[in-house]
């Protein structure tokens, strides 16, 4: 069993890479998904009962979001793996363009949302943390080296 936090902005490319690296090996849980507190932590405790891996796929980019869900994690001894999707504002703003209905976030919310992230930390509690950077729709994954 393994928890995975992705960190990064609305439209970095997180929930395709939910898709393509962990679709059948964790279960996602996600506020876009799950639209309650209650049903994310009921769901958080069905995974540490059932020892089920799990992503956190949502934008976690405070170290007081990020610290609610390893604390939570804590108890269980599990590794806790973080991926943190470097910021390319640009890019998010024109992926984000290109999504439909409910999908299409306003530019403001992405914008607020930049402003509000933290870069990750080993220390923060993860037992492994890494970077994600996408190129020409690929996904490239680098060992941390805390720096940007």
């Amino acid at each position: 069993m393994e928890a995975v936090i992705l960190i990064g902005i609305q439209a970095s490319g997180k929930s395709t890479f939910y898709k393509e690296k962990f679709f059948n090996t964790h279960l996602r849980i996600s506020n876009d998904l799950l639209k309650t507190k209650n049903r994310e932590e009921l769901l958080l405790e069905y995974c540490k009962k059932t020892k089920m891996s799990f992503v956190i796929d949502n934008t976690n980019v405070t170290k007081e979001i990020r610290k609610k869900y390893i604390n939570i994690l804590n108890d269980i001894k599990i590794p806790i793996i973080g991926y943190y999707f470097r910021t390319n504002l640009e890019q998010s703003l024109q992926w984000n363009n290109k999504r439909i209905g409910k999908e299409n976030i306003p530019s403001v919310g992405i914008l607020g949302t930049y402003n509000q992230l933290e870069i990750p930390s080993i220390d923060e509690g993860f037992t492994e943390l890494f970077y994600v950077d996408t190129v020409d729709n690929s996904f490239f994954i680098k060992e941390w080296k805390n720096e940007i």
